[in-house]
């Protein structure tokens, strides 16, 4: 029973790292390329009937 507490903390600590570089990317990202997806959502087609 010593080793599950061990275990534990690995875990913790690797999720926590996780949620650290996923939000790191993601503010990464959206700094990038926010221009773009913004112009292609604006850029819609008129309807056509």
């Amino acid at each position: 029973m010593k080793r599950k507490p061990d275990v534990l903390w690995v875990l913790a600590f690797l999720f926590g790292l996780g949620v650290v570089t996923t939000g790191y990317a993601q503010s990464l990202w959206s700094n990038s390329t926010d221009a773009p997806i913004e112009l292609a959502q604006q850029q819609v087609p008129p309807f056509k009937r």
